[in-house]
């Protein structure tokens, strides 16, 4: 029995239609004669959807009981016992109620999947477990029930339902979608233009994405080689130069000239030693390209034009990016060059572009050197003018009736020896100065066409032409010698002053420092690796590429940084010249490392720091604001205890009313110091468990003058998942907060948004400027002209740090009108769905 096929039906917002194009696919299933069960399918109270169930076979839910409430859910054996041919399950990120099987319905899918059993689902864009930042961010709403991507990505067919904003606001408010009572809250918060056009976006970009992977697999089984034309992708060579941001700048205009364009910078680095490119320079380019929304490559080549082609047909690319070569004209006698062997052979499927730029034909500088290695093409080069190069002039001398004299001869000669030193070093300019000299013997030297010379002074001649020759080609050798080993001097040099200027700008990023030595040394993966003690073993503490060393003995290369650390690296064995600078960036990279850990040092004294500033503003609230109640409490009961005065009943009850408010001060400021010291420490830990609303906020008002606040808190607000002991001193502190300011009655209301339930507090007092309403939540912080007396500033600071411990969130806004208002989010309790209001839910589904 083979696995089932997932269909998913993906929208970008509730109501677009997922749920109807489902059930429209199964009846034309059912009309095909196609074994078509509903598994599990909720319409909402949607009359077009519900009247899309008839005539389609339904498969009994499971009924579970969860806190005194029945629920619902998917029967998974039962739809594995009918065994349909496909099963309709809707809304694939749903969350089963707690004894389910499963946690989540995917799961439940997987089963069905595994049984055999085809499945059609449906899923929105926000439900996605890899954009729920990014759909919080738009939507102010934080998705609480996701499906991983790969549940998604592994799906045999994805089918995007797209729906103008425009349309799905008109569907929402002829009431397509939710009942009336919920329509106008609904388009005014989550169903705003601007979040369904964003939501929209993110579902198409979504989907683009996933055909592309669909494009490429596809590509791959059928050993697809050309480039098909579906989206405009830009490859940029980079050689690290100074042309590169031109060149990148360019491909990013080209790219914005078509919807969906991408544009990809790759430089190919040589893979017999350090990189032929200033990091610097890379680093740079790496940037600019990141910057303008690119994506910068580094592969592994000798022949540049093929990796450089190779790379942007795996892309499935469409364009080209280079830049005119920097060579003199001269230089083109070493080849055609990157520029013109890829326009060459890149065929009809890829557009080149040559651009121009302020470094074209100036020269490419010294190469950064590899040793003395002067690479395959020059030495090849370099034996082809030594050897070839004196017999071919030897078939031109003679066949052409033209004596110019054994002198005459030798500097012709002499001219491909030293073309040979200067093209393949020693050795080729050496064999050409032999093979010469022979063919001045046997040719040009009486007797001819014997390997004798009859005239001492031609043996002289001959002599002097291979002792020059030699000469010439040893000051060249060493020419070029010296001149690799001051390039290379000069590459060590950048990297080196490279390193140096990032100690200088307190970088700290170990994986962009151990990017860089993999792409300095051209290997496959580098691992920084550490242990406690000499028996004690290695542990990576950071490393990039893939099949990084667990321990330096498994690496190509490994540098050690004394004896607990060490640089491994994986792709070939470095020469000897290239462990100087690799051991520089090993020193680096340790530096780093104790930086890192500095830093978090640092972290830890910073808040101790801020434990001894609390100490600190603990005593200076201890020196005023508790001694204040503590005298009037003194005085009271000093006055009392006199016998020089006789009190009446109503002067008796008024000192010990006062005694009985100071104390409750007394009471109120060492309970918030308390507070603020068990979450400072961290020592708060919530009971948490489902609480109704209307049992804790009355309590809460219980330290406030009467009439001082109203209550609106609706009896259908679910419950919520709280502490209740937290609850109230946080409601407690932030009303009476509110008291204080306010001259009319401070307002709590609570309404539900989805998942969550809202308790605001609604004051008119003079409000809190934009740029000091995070200031407020700080300890001991007083805003503007508090009396003394008025408390050492921790209610609210409390209040946000018992909220954020429940899993909740405070924030303060602007009362319209005037004044502040503070909003506490809470979750609602597993179970206990909101009931049907005027605010739109969170975890909308369709």
């Amino acid at each position: 029995m083979g696995r089932g096929k997932l269909r998913i039906y993906l929208g970008a917002a509730p109501g677009v239609g997922k749920t109807y194009a489902m059930l429209s696919e199964a009846h034309r299933r059912v009309e095909r004669g196609t074994d078509c069960v509903v598994a599990f399918v909720e319409h909402h109270g949607r009359p077009r959807t519900k009247v899309m169930l008839h005539g389609l076979e339904t498969v009994p839910r499971r009924v579970i009981g969860y806190r005194d409430t029945a629920f619902t859910e998917m029967d998974v054996d039962a739809v594995i016992d009918r065994d349909p041919a496909v099963a309709l399950v809707d809304e694939l990120a749903h969350t089963n109620v707690p004894g389910s099987r499963n946690a989540k319905r995917w799961q439940d899918v997987e089963e069905l999947l595994a049984a055999g059993i085809d499945v059609i689902s449906t899923v929105n864009i926000q439900h996605l477990e890899s954009l729920g930042d990014v759909v919080e961010s738009i939507t102010g709403v934080r998705q609480r029930e996701t499906v991983p991507d790969e549940i998604v990505r592994r799906a045999d067919q994805i089918e995007l339902v797209d729906m103008s904003p425009q349309a799905l606001r008109r569907r929402m408010a002829h009431g397509n979608i939710y009942t009336p009572d919920r329509i106008d809250a609904s388009l005014s918060n989550y169903f705003r233009p601007g979040n369904l056009t964003a939501l929209r976006e993110l579902a198409l970009l979504w989907t683009a994405d996933r055909v592309d992977e669909y494009l490429q697999q596809y590509r791959g089984e059928h050993n697809i080689r050309s480039t098909w034309q579906a989206r405009e992708r830009i490859v940029v060579g980079l050689t690290g130069g100074p042309e590169g941001g031109t060149l990148i700048r360019r491909a990013a205009r080209l790219a914005e000239k078509g919807a969906g364009g991408e544009v990809l910078a790759v430089y190919v680095a040589r893979s017999d030693g350090l990189t032929a490119a200033s990091p610097k320079e890379l680093a740079v380019q790496r940037t600019l390209v990141e910057d303008l929304g690119g994506s910068f490559h580094h592969v592994i080549g000798d022949d540049i034009p093929s990796a450089l082609l190779e790379f942007a047909r795996g892309v499935n690319a469409t364009q080209i990016v280079l830049g005119s070569s920097r060579r003199k004209s001269w230089q083109y006698v070493l080849g055609p060059g990157v520029g013109q062997t890829v326009a060459r052979e890149s065929g009809p499927d890829l557009d080149v572009h040559i651009v121009t730029h302020d470094e074209a034909a100036k020269g490419r500088g010294l190469p950064v050197a590899r040793g003395a290695r002067l690479g395959r093409p020059r030495i090849i080069w370099g034996w082809l003018v030594g050897v070839v190069g004196p017999a071919l002039l030897t078939l031109l001398l003679t066949h052409v009736d033209a004596d110019l004299g054994l002198a005459n001869d030798m500097l012709l000669f002499l001219s491909f020896t030293v073309a040979s030193a200067l093209l393949g070093g020693l050795l080729p300019s050496l064999a050409s100065a032999a093979f010469g000299s022979l063919l001045l013997n046997y040719y040009f030297a009486p007797p001819l066409h014997q390997f004798t010379v009859s005239d001492p002074r031609n043996i002289v001649a001959i002599s002097v032409f291979f002792g020059v020759a030699m000469s010439v080609a040893s000051v060249v050798d060493l020419a070029a010698r010296r001149t690799h080993q001051a390039a290379r001097l000069r590459a060590e040099s950048e990297i080196l002053s490279f390193l140096a200027g990032s100690v200088l700008r307190g970088e700290t990023s170990l994986d962009a420092l151990l990017e860089r030595v993999r792409e300095t040394f051209s290997m496959e993966s580098v691992a920084l690796l550490e242990r406690a003690s000499d028996v004690d073993p290695w542990m990576c503490v950071a490393g990039v590429g893939p099949g990084q060393a667990a321990r330096p003995e498994d690496a190509d290369v490994d540098m050690p940084v004394g004896d607990r650390l060490a640089l491994a690296l994986c792709g070939r064995v470095l020469p000897a010249e290239d462990r100087r600078v690799l051991g520089a960036f090993a020193a680096q990279a340790a530096v780093v490392l104790d930086r890192r850990r500095l830093v978090g040092e640092a972290e830890e004294a910073r808040k101790l720091a801020e434990g001894n500033q609390i100490r600190t503003s603990l005593l200076a609230a201890v020196s005023h604001d508790l001694r204040t109640p503590l005298a009037g409490i003194k005085a009271a009961v000093s006055s009392l205890r006199s016998d020089d005065v006789e009190w009446s009943d109503d002067d008796r009850a008024e000192l010990l009313e006062g005694i009985e408010s100071g104390a409750d001060r007394l009471d109120l400021l060492v309970g918030n110091l308390l507070d603020m010291s068990r979450l400072r420490t961290g020592t708060v830990t919530p009971l948490i468990r489902a609480v109704d609303l209307d049992e804790v906020v009355p309590l809460a008002l219980g330290g406030v003058p009467d009439g001082s606040a109203e209550l609106d808190i609706p009896e259908t607000l679910p419950m919520v998942q709280v502490d209740k002991g937290l609850l109230e001193r946080a409601v407690a502190n932030i009303v009476e907060n509110a008291v204080k300011y306010s001259p009319d009655p401070v307002v709590v209301a609570a309404s539900t948004l989805g998942d969550r339930v809202e308790l605001r507090v609604v004051d008119r007092g003079p409000g809190v400027p934009d740029e000091s309403k995070e200031g407020i939540f700080e300890p001991f912080q007083r805003y503007g002209d508090a009396p003394r007396g008025a408390g050492v500033g921790l209610g609210l600071a409390v209040a946000r740090g018992f909220v954020e411990a429940m899993g909740g969130t405070i924030t303060a806004e602007d009362t319209p009108g005037g004044g502040l208002t503070m909003v506490l989010t809470l979750r609602v309790a597993p179970g206990h769905a909101p009931a049907a209001s005027a605010a739109l839910p969170a975890q909308v589904t369709s």
